[in-house]
């Protein structure tokens, strides 16, 4: 057993200052001699003192009052001697004097008292070399001191005998997700004492005695468990306690490492706050619609119409990969399964730097890390479609794996209803989609190399009969893209470099029942195709360095190369095609194009509360053959903190876009470019407000002057009513877009979030257009500002979502918007009815400016959810309806000559997606 180790009475300082006193004589101390001086001391309440001598004064030691002040060391190091192996007697101690030097170390032992065993002098004289002290130091300079010191030894105790005691080890999980739980406590047999604590893997060791023993297991936001384990003498027992949570996946505030705003406006959306939204299809991205700012172009189709813009002028990034479609089937969900997702940015105005190319607003999806603990696996299926993710690290390489995938079965559905309805029409209907997503992740040194792909592909239509003859057509879409993207350490800072392949392709399909040889018998077959092709390749990269608390600076570049073709099969043309139209760069879009930027930011903060943001970026578009387009685009925000919660923004800058068509459509935005870019700016002031815990409070006021706007009609393109000599004619226009945008917010946390914003907005366009006469002609052609198509002047989005104790989900949204302008894009043309002078009344259009709107639309989603914690696993039930108020958008009117004269009949558009599904998450 280790010796007890004291000193105990400190009887003599010995002073070893060589040369010192001469050398302050004056006399070199080269020629100085050691001496020694010998000091007597006394121990007294207020310290150890030594008595006036001339010694001390004659060595510079001694006070004001001739005495001088001794600090003994301290034991910094033990060094404990053992009971010497196999020895058997009595105790016994071993009195030294130790000798330390000016470093504390011990540089000479002396015994001074010895016992009858020579073997425990031996021991104590070993272990007395390695004490450590911190120096002795008299008038605050280091003197080496003699010290007595003593090594008490005591046989070792008989061994505790241990047949009568057992372990238990284990690991304590909350039930259904696998997670560890750190700082659980385990009471034994009804004791008030913890017995043992879950350290921070959520292991614990726990002796006890042979015999039954019950534990009560307890853990914060947990239900208490009681577990009963009988062991045997000797036994050690390995277990898995698992905890059943207070709730299924709480709506806990997380902490999260946010990135400091220096955006004019950022919403950021997290965890349930993506999933578990009504009438969202528990997609990420379609919570976008609704934010503030956002219109849409009818209830339930996905993209955004974002401050009175085309869909097409707001981007859409997946980590820095620009994705060309983003949802399935207008009303679908988004091609990028909600597992990959760990948060959704949004910014409706004022995007910063690195988002390129766009006239209006920005959305990036940003994926979740991978997670490198264990295998992670969810299934889910509904009524439109089911999918899975599985996620797995190797730990022992550093590289984790991911997998994705789904697959809609809405046509069966859309078939079996068309069977119980009896509508031979609606058996025919065929809509699906699919789409994937693999990732592999790989630590390298002190960055990460990501290998990322995904797909996606959608089909609609008619099938054709299944007689000889018959045929169908439809919109088939779909993309692909692998990107490669490495980060490392550089330069102080962190850069990226990433490398994009990608392929898309969109058309018109037809099919036919042909015969099949040799048999004979009727099989569908692809007859014609007028479709477009598009491959790219492109890179990115930036850099970011943090040089001080106020200065950042962010740089980065990106290139992009697309080789577009329009790709005709068989009897596949566009509808009213003519040999002419092979001119024309929209009928036939085949392209070759360049698109290359470079851009700059700083964050500069001057003061605590002061964020400066100027930043630069350029851009070139080249169009082959000689076309050549150069954006600069200079932005600025500035943030002023007024306190700790109450923040003024505001932000400008330039922006620019190639001509846009409803929708990106692969070739169209590069054939385009021979009509020149779209240029606009945005302006947006606002303010941010954390008015108490749990409230957030937000304003911005933005105006976006157009100065060149070339927004094609989509249905112009697609029904080829574009004239012989538009190339010739300039088809730009200009206008601008202005709003106010508010919004009330509670962030995840107490078991509930939501938010309600309001937007008001106002978009123009100067267009020229003509004036109707009665006889349905045009009497003259004027210039005008008009309505927008995609304006809607009010709209209010409310979402709430609330998880009871019992684990049941409740939420509801509640939507409205304003009618949009009648002006004949994507609706119908407002008309207006006369009487001719044979007294008969009949429709002539309407002038653009005097247009009507169509009807206010009001609905409201619904979802409703239960979750269970199984023992290994969650299982999710829930019941997700879009528009379960059953109201009808109006989105066109019929103008037609009834019984009782003439009627505008409403053409409503009944959108309600009722999904019921099951969410099982390993």
């Amino acid at each position: 057993m280790d010796a007890a180790c004291r000193p105990l009475l400190l009887l003599l300082a010995l002073l070893t200052l060589p040369g010192l006193a001469r050398a302050q004589q004056g006399v070199p101390s080269a020629a100085a001699e050691p001496r020694t001086v010998e000091v007597e001391l006394h121990a007294t309440d207020a310290g150890t003192t030594a008595v006036s001598s001339e010694d001390a004064t004659r060595l510079g030691l001694a006070s004001d009052d001739g005495t001088a002040e001794l600090v003994p060391p301290s034991l910094l190091a033990d060094s404990p001697a053992a009971w010497p192996e196999g020895l058997e007697g009595t105790a016994g101690e071993v009195g030294l004097e130790l000798l330390i030097d000016e470093q504390g170390h011990v540089a000479d032992v002396t015994v001074v008292q010895a016992p009858a065993e020579a073997r425990l002098t031996e021991a104590a004289l070993a272990a007395a070399r390695g004490l450590r002290f911190t120096p002795a130091t008299m008038g605050g300079v280091s003197v080496s001191v003699r010290l007595p010191f003593v090594y008490r030894f005591e046989p070792p105790a008989e061994p505790a005998t241990t047949t009568a005691q057992a372990r238990i080890t284990g690991e304590v999980r909350a039930r259904g997700t696998r997670r560890p739980l750190v700082d659980a406590t385990l009471f034994l047999d009804g004791s008030d004492t913890p017995a043992a604590t879950t350290d921070a893997h959520g292991l614990f060791s726990l002796e006890v005695s042979a015999g039954a023993h019950r534990l009560e297991v307890r853990a914060p936001g947990h239900k208490p468990s009681t577990f009963e384990e009988t062991l045997a003498t000797g036994q050690s027992l390995q277990v898995i306690y698992r905890l059943e949570p207070g709730r299924v996946n709480p709506y806990e505030t997380v902490v999260r490492d946010e990135r400091p705003r220096t955006e004019v406006t950022r919403f950021s959306l997290h965890e349930q706050e993506l999933r578990e939204v009504p009438g969202t299809l528990g997609d990420p991205f379609r919570v976008v619609m609704l934010m503030p700012g956002v219109g849409s172009l009818a209830s339930g189709i996905s993209y955004p119409v974002v401050r009175g813009s085309q869909p097409a002028a707001t981007g859409f990034f997946l980590d820095g990969i620009r994705i060309p479609m983003l949802y399935h089937l207008l009303l679908g969900p988004a091609v990028v399964h909600p597992d990959f997702i760990d948060t959704v940015d949004f910014y409706p105005g004022t995007p910063p730097v690195q988002y390129g190319r766009v006239l209006g607003g920005a959305v990036e999806g940003r994926l979740s890390r991978p997670r490198e603990d264990r295998l992670h696996f969810t299934a889910y299926a509904d009524l439109l479609n089911s999918g899975g993710f599985v996620e797995y690290p190797f730990e022992s390489t550093g590289t984790s794996v991911s997998l994705a995938g789904r697959i809609s079965y809405s046509a069966m559905l859309i078939s079996l209803m068309a069977n119980a309805l009896r509508d031979e029409n609606a058996q025919r209907v065929r809509a699906g989609f699919w789409d994937y997503q693999a990732r592999i992740e790989q630590k390298v040194g002190q960055g990460r190399l990501r290998l990322f792909v995904l797909g996606s592909s959608d089909d609609v239509g008619l099938s054709p009969e299944m007689r000889l003859g018959s045929t169908g057509g439809g919109v088939a879409s779909g993309f692909h893209r692998i990107d490669l993207r490495g980060t490392h350490p550089l330069a102080g800072g962190e850069g990226e470099l990433a490398f994009t392949l990608g392929w898309d392709s969109m058309g018109l399909v037809g099919d036919g029942a042909m015969p099949q040889l040799p048999s004979g018998q009727l099989a569908v077959r692809r007859v014609g195709e007028f479709g477009l092709r598009q491959t790219s390749y492109a890179a990115r990269t930036s850099w970011k360095r943090q040089f001080s608390d106020s200065l950042e600076l962010q740089v980065g570049g990106d290139v992009e190369h697309r080789r577009a073709a329009t790709l005709i099969i068989g009897e596949g043309r566009p509808p009213g095609w003519r040999p002419e139209d092979e001119a024309d760069p929209l009928k036939n879009p085949s392209s070759l194009a360049t698109f290359s930027g470079a851009y700059a930011s700083v964050t500069w903060r001057p003061t605590e509360r002061w964020t400066v943001v100027p930043g630069l970026r350029v851009d070139a578009y080249h169009l082959v053959p000689g076309i050549t387009h150069t954006a600069v685009e200079p932005r600025l925000t500035v943030r002023h903190a007024l306190s700790d919660t109450l923040t003024l923004k505001g932000g400008a800058g330039l922006f620019h876009q190639p001509p846009t068509v409803l929708l990106h459509i692969p070739a169209l935005d590069t054939a385009g470019l021979r009509f020149g870019l779209q240029s606009g700016a945005q302006f947006d002031v606002g303010a941010e407000w954390k008015a108490v815990e749990g409230l957030e409070l937000s304003a911005d006021v933005f105006y976006n002057p157009l100065s060149r706007t070339v927004e094609f009609d989509l249905a112009d393109v697609a029904e080829n009513r574009r004239r012989r000599d538009l190339a010739q004619v300039d088809p730009s226009a200009s206008g601008y877009a202005y709003g106010f945008e508010l919004m009330a917010r509670h962030p995840l946390g107490r078991n509930w979030f939501g938010w309600v914003s309001y937007s008001f907005l106002q978009s123009k366009r100067l267009v020229t257009f003509n004036r109707i006469g009665d006889d349905n002609r045009v009497v003259e052609t004027v210039q005008g500002t008009l309505p927008f198509a995609f304006e809607q002047a009010h709209v209010v989005n409310a979402a709430i979502s609330y998880k009871f104790g019992n684990n049941w989900t409740v939420g509801t949204v509640l939507h409205f918007n304003t009618g949009r302008p009648e002006t004949g894009q994507i609706t119908s043309l407002t008309q207006r009815s006369i009487t001719g002078s044979d007294g008969q009344s009949a429709w002539v259009r309407q002038d653009l400016d005097r247009a009507d709107r169509l009807a206010p639309y009001f609905r409201v989603d619904l979802r409703v959810a239960k979750s269970w914690a199984m023992k290994d696993f969650t299982l999710d039930a829930y019941l997700d309806i879009l528009n379960a108020s059953l109201q009808q958008e109006v989105v066109a009117y019929e103008y037609i000559r009834g019984l009782d004269g003439l009627e505008r009949k409403p053409m409503t558009l009944p959108i309600i997606l009722p999904l019921v599904g099951l969410k099982g998450t390993y």
